[in-house]
């Protein structure tokens, strides 16, 4: 016997990230969701599986219009003309509460009730789900606590949409623990809403199989379903890959670099090997650089030439399926704070100027006041190459001058 258990799609949910780029893909940006959800049902007619399981936030909240249920309707046809039937859940971003607009389902598909948990039973495979969607969004009680016993000689699978024990990403919805699933009794748990892959082998098997398509670049890494494999009582659990566009966090320790050149040799070497894993795969990637380096202060002010190096290296590739979502520098300088502190001389005396710059809401006050007349000036680009303007924008004076500091200091000290 084989399923699918999927989670999370968020059907129609826009990536972000990548518009203000002027390269950026457009067209599957927009369409990432709904591709994603194509390739999870052509994995689920390859692969001849018995059943779906869709454990919650199918949807992204209520629709613009009916086209996002149309979609997911012509999915559902596919399924059921190669005999698949879907058993889905809601949760918390597609509750009763939170759906004005609806569409009949066709009849391959059975949703779990919001008022009380239900099952369903395919007794040909004696295999029996017990579930129950969210009827509103904010959904605090623990639900599991009223699912039913397993049913006696059958395989039994609880889906549910919970935070598991209070993920500290995720709003702690139908809160419950690992010990109380197991005491359900039931042998595999479908759940949704953390949208990292999770998987604990214990009395019943417990998987969170993550979301089906990453949004942003808080989202990195692989991302799909699961196709679960029942054989003589025993369960496996696969992977399925489903994304179709990748967020990736690259980060380079340039502790070694003595020059820009350096730098946008190495973030090449390291694009290239993580390109090498899953290279049919469009990518949106965040290089960030760390370490103790000598080009700690010639970094600071050229956010608009290391960009251009980053891309550059994606150019020299040949790779048109990779975007840069942004360069951060978080290096430091080879000269420590502490070191510089024990110079008297000037380096040392500004150093304790600054230090005590960033409390002083008279120099904060001025310091805005200095700067604000700029800012109508600053064109959008600018925005994008140099993040420390949002910090100015935004108001927040204390922390732009905590990482304005140590890039003076450091420019000051190579100075002499």
């Amino acid at each position: 016997m084989k399923f699918i258990h999927a989670a999370d799609i968020h059907l129609d949910s826009p990536l972000h990230g990548l518009s203000a780029y002027p390269d950026a893909p457009a067209e599957l940006l927009r369409n990432a969701s709904r591709d994603a959800l194509v390739k999870l049902v052509d994995h689920a007619i390859e692969e001849d599986v018995d059943f779906m399981v869709i454990a919650g936030d199918l949807y992204d909240g209520d629709w613009r219009d009916h086209n996002t249920g149309i979609f997911f309707s012509q999915q559902l046809g596919r399924l059921r003309r190669a005999c698949v039937p879907v058993f889905l859940l809601y949760g918390n971003h597609d509750a009763e509460s939170e759906m004005t607009k609806k569409l009949t389902l066709p009849d391959n598909v059975s949703v779990f009730g919001a008022r009380k948990p239900e099952v369903f039973r395919l007794d040909d495979l004696k295999v029996a789900l017990h579930g129950q969607s969210f009827r509103t969004k904010a959904v605090v009680d623990n639900l599991v606590l009223g699912y039913p016993e397993p049913v006696p000689g059958y395989y039994n699978i609880g889906v549910l949409h919970t935070a598991l024990e209070g993920s500290s990403t995720h709003a702690n919805y139908a809160p419950c623990s690992r010990a109380e699933l197991h005491a359900r009794g039931y042998d595999y748990w479908a759940l949704g809403h953390v949208h990292e892959f999770q998987q604990w082998d214990e009395q019943s098997v417990i998987v969170f199989p993550g979301n089906l398509q990453g949004r942003h670049i808080r989202e990195t890494g692989r991302r799909g379903a699961v196709l679960v494999t029942v054989d003589q009582g025993h369960t496996q659990v696969e992977r399925l890959f489903i994304d179709v566009l990748r967020w990736e966090a690259l980060d380079l320790d340039v502790s070694g670099c003595t020059s820009m050149a350096d730098i946008a040799r190495q973030t090449g070497a390291a694009l290239e090997n993580l390109l090498s894993i899953d290279e049919h795969v469009p990518r949106a990637v965040r290089v960030t650089l760390r370490g103790r380096s000598a080009m700690h202060g010639p970094l600071f002010g050229n956010a608009q030439t290391l960009h251009a190096e980053v891309r550059s290296q994606i150019a020299v590739l040949g790779n048109d399926k990779v975007w840069l979502e942004k360069v951060k520098v978080a290096t430091e300088p080879l000269e420590d704070a502490l070191a510089l502190h024990s110079r008297f001389d000037a380096i040392a005396d500004l150093q304790a100027i600054l230090a005590d710059a960033a409390d002083d809401p008279d120099f904060l006050a001025a310091l805005q006041s200095e700067l604000q007349p700029f800012f109508g000036r600053v064109v959008a680009d600018v925005n994008n190459d140099v993040p420390l303007l949002s910090l100015a924008r935004a108001g927040d004076f204390a922390d732009l001058v905590n990482q304005v500091s140590p890039a003076l200091l450091a420019r000051l000290a190579e100075g002499e």
